[in-house]
């Protein structure tokens, strides 16, 4: 069976409570995965919107969440675990915003779409690692991806805001 990603705040390709964005309480959202492939030794997870700034005529990806060396018995993540815990053990990388941490969904125009990518690793990697970027992550990640499982969600800015 492949590697599952999934939440209990919004389904794949649906829209994220304001709560989970920069609109609301910027909570980060409960996750969990299931189907983890034997030898699987830690887990990684990118949050990132390939939107920005504007979906019409996207220029970057905006990075908002990067963990490593998640220990894979964990099972997920609870809301708020960016505030109140990660798991034993977890690195955190530095986001768009230059700071560790959640940074939720914050479009500053059109609907954008948030990738939760979740993989899972033959290796623990290494603490020198301290806290990187994505593209040092991925770098490190390179050859020890046994599988990946993808979660969707879109968020926009009401008019109201």
């Amino acid at each position: 069976m492949a590697l599952v990603l999934k939440s209990d705040a919004f389904v794949d390709g649906g829209s994220i409570p304001r709560d989970y964005t920069c609109d609301g309480e910027d909570r980060s959202p409960p996750l969990s995965w299931e189907n983890l492939p034997e030898g699987t030794r830690s887990l990684a997870l990118i949050v990132d919107d390939p939107d920005a700034p504007d979906p019409a005529a996207p220029r970057m990806v905006w990075d908002h969440w990067i963990l490593y060396n998640i220990p894979p018995e964990c099972g997920g993540l609870p809301e708020e675990a960016a505030r109140h815990g990660l798991p034993e053990g977890t690195g955190q990388g530095i986001n768009s915003w230059g700071r560790t941490g959640y940074g939720g969904p914050c479009p500053p125009i059109g609907r954008h779409r948030y990738f939760h990518r979740l993989y899972a690793l033959d290796v623990r990697l290494p603490e020198a690692l301290g806290t990187p970027g994505k593209d040092d992550l991925l770098l490190a990640m390179d050859d020890h991806i046994l599988a990946h499982a993808e979660l969707v969600g879109t968020y926009e800015k009401s008019v109201a805001d």
